[in-house]
């Protein structure tokens, strides 16, 4: 029995080429297609009441339609098929999603408001509220900054302590199996109270959250090097700082990128805490802003900025860790 991937590809005609065309340039032609009906549903079929970006929001999607089939049309697409073609069914699904989205709350009205905003009431967010929205953002950006920056640097420095000397890790490891396994969350009263401002208290409790699996990471990295390496440097004259630094470090760099990889998604649950609980900015703010107005659409949108922002900062992470593991390019995926 032949499978689909196995059939042959068939011939259509493409900006005026007469060449085989795989599966995703359909599957694109498709998407194209269905944004365009999505667009024309927005336009022509009357909300239940008054919304003040329908048309906006048609014509968002009629351009987006139509940014498909153009790109579908033009023979510059077919070398790039590859990369645009596997979000073709995501396409697809987003449409039909909205679609249905759009019927069951701006045109029938059969979801209760405020739960359930329309995609209108999305638009309006990003349209009307977008400085309080980009200033949150940002806020919460130079905390996470700044507490992951200091908590990354503090556990590198004492993983590499701990892996390097039995001194540090006789007086470092007790402290560390006390307060490392302890939510960063838990100190949230204490740090509070003892640092002068909330900014002060949620940097901490970032920097905290993100130390501690990052000085075992490193720990385990470090002292996991084989010893064949340190004798054949010490062979070449090498100094003890020499092979911490050229030696020990490197070779515990896959250890220590898996610990920030730990300490970043747990800075991104205590940042959300943080913000919502003591300090006055950022989007941990903004949903706890939007909640105490019954502004649902507010707080979604804010959801969605969040996933979006962190999934760039671990996107970012993986291109360092490519970048300085050339060997290890593509062995994890993201």
């Amino acid at each position: 029995m032949t499978s689909i991937a196995e059939a042959g590809p068939r011939r259509l005609r493409v900006a005026g080429l007469d060449e085989p065309l795989p599966r995703p340039a359909l599957l694109l032609a498709a998407a194209g297609l269905a944004w365009l009906a999505v667009g024309a549903l927005v336009l022509s079929w009357p909300d239940v009441q008054e919304l003040e970006r329908t048309q906006l929001l048609g014509a968002l999607a009629l351009a987006f339609g139509a940014v498909q089939l153009a790109a579908y049309a033009g023979g510059w697409l077919l070398a790039r098929l590859a990369k645009l073609g596997r979000f073709a069914p995501w396409l697809l699904v987003l449409a039909a999603w909205l679609a249905g989205w759009e019927i069951v709350t701006a045109k029938l009205d059969l979801l209760p408001l405020p739960f359930f905003p329309s995609p209108q009431a999305f638009v309006e967010v990003y349209t009307d509220d977008w400085q309080r929205l980009g200033s949150s953002l940002l806020a919460s950006l130079l905390l996470l900054f700044r507490g992951f920056a200091i908590g990354a640097v503090v556990g590198f420095t004492v993983g590499v302590a701990l892996g390097w000397s039995k001194r540090a890790g006789y007086w470092i490891h007790p402290l560390m199996r006390l307060v490392g396994p302890l939510p960063a969350t838990a100190w949230l009263p204490l740090a509070f109270f003892i640092f002068p401002t909330s900014a002060a208290a949620s940097t901490f409790l970032i920097a905290l959250a993100t130390a501690f699996p990052l000085t075992v990471l490193t720990w385990s990295g470090v002292a996991g090097v084989q010893s064949a390496y340190y004798d054949v440097a010490r062979t070449l004259g090498a100094s003890s700082r020499f092979l911490v630094l050229k030696v020990a470090i490197p070779a515990a760099l896959p250890h220590v990128f898996v610990g920030l990889f730990m300490g970043l998604g747990s800075s991104f649950a205590v940042l959300v805490v943080a913000e919502m609980l003591g300090v006055k900015a950022g989007l941990g703010w903004y949903l706890q802003w939007a909640q105490g107005w019954a502004a649902y659409a507010n707080m979604y949108g804010a959801l969605l900025v969040m996933a979006l922002m962190c999934s760039a900062l671990i996107t970012l992470l993986f291109r360092v860790r490519d970048r300085l593991l050339a060997w290890q390019k593509g062995l994890v995926q993201w």
